[in-house]
């Protein structure tokens, strides 16, 4: 890859892709059924206004599966990264499940939100969150029965996306890990991260709807490409 000893930040996107081989489905598949609901469906503040149990009862499924599964050598790899790598590392997930934390990996933005918090939207407050909500329970800060799941629903802003950005700028380094490349603001990070002169890797089953953005495209299962990858880095 050339001038790894310049690299001293980097910044990792992850997407459906790492999380797929623990058995967590992705959102595309199935010609855009997630378990035979739309998206629109189940992951939108509409859908949400419009039949808040489905949708509840449907995140509830997904918080109770997501516990049973467990992470994946590519998750291992990044938390061995996370642990030997001594310059700035952020690693930016697209994904709600918590593999990356299970893993070991520390230095973790969640930018869709997560299943494991509930979000109160009478106070603002959001709490760790293991159980159900379909039966509405109190928020533990204020007891008010209004909890959401704490996710970024379409149509809904990222989170944090200033420390992302932030991270890019001091970026020698972009890595994008089985994700589509089609939902923005993330599929705009590659173009960022190239702008500001980092080098760009993609690590992906099939070529991403950016990959011309990338110097470097590896495809095959990220459960091989990662653990290859972190090798090359650390050692």
């Amino acid at each position: 890859m050339g001038d790894m000893q310049d690299i001293r930040n980097i910044v990792i996107l992850t997407g459906a892709g790492i999380s797929a081989e623990s058995g967590i489905d992705t959102f595309r598949s199935d010609g855009g059924l997630w378990e035979q609901h739309r998206v629109e469906d189940v992951a939108t503040p509409e859908a949400f206004a419009r039949n808040p149990d489905l949708v509840l009862r449907f995140y509830d499924m997904r918080r109770a599966a997501v516990q049973t599964k467990l992470p994946n050598a590519a998750h291992d790899a990044l938390a061995r990264l996370d642990e030997k790598w001594t310059g700035g590392l952020l690693i930016v997930t697209q994904n709600v499940d918590d593999l990356h934390e299970r893993a070991g990996a520390a230095r973790v933005l969640h930018m869709h939100g997560s299943h494991f918090n509930a979000w109160c939207t009478y106070c603002d407050r959001r709490s760790p969150w293991r159980g159900p909500l379909i039966d509405r329970p109190p928020c533990p800060a204020c007891n008010a029965r209004a909890l959401r799941p704490d996710v970024v629903w379409f149509g809904e802003m990222p989170y944090r996306m200033d420390e992302i950005y932030g991270a890019l700028r001091q970026a020698d380094m972009f890595v994008s890990i089985g994700t589509s490349g089609a939902v923005y603001p993330a599929a705009g990070l590659v173009q960022g991260a190239r702008d500001l002169g980092a080098r760009t890797l993609e690590l992906n089953l099939e070529r991403s709807q950016g990959s011309d953005w990338f110097h470097e495209t590896r495809l095959g299962p990220a459960t091989m490409m990662v653990p290859e990858w972190v090798e090359e880095m650390v050692g």
